[in-house]
């Protein structure tokens, strides 16, 4: 089982978040319906 911290979870969403020029979470979560990468109701059953 891989472990990571709760501090590296952080580091990584905020560089990719600064990368994208992101200021929130909910925006990552447009883009990411907007580019594809996730489809309305993926994952239900």
């Amino acid at each position: 089982r891989l472990y990571i911290s709760e501090a590296t979870v952080k580091t990584h969403l905020n560089r990719t978040m600064a990368k994208l020029d992101l200021d929130s979470r909910a925006q990552a979560v447009v883009v990411a319906y907007e580019t594809g990468l996730v489809t309305p109701g993926a994952g239900r059953s």
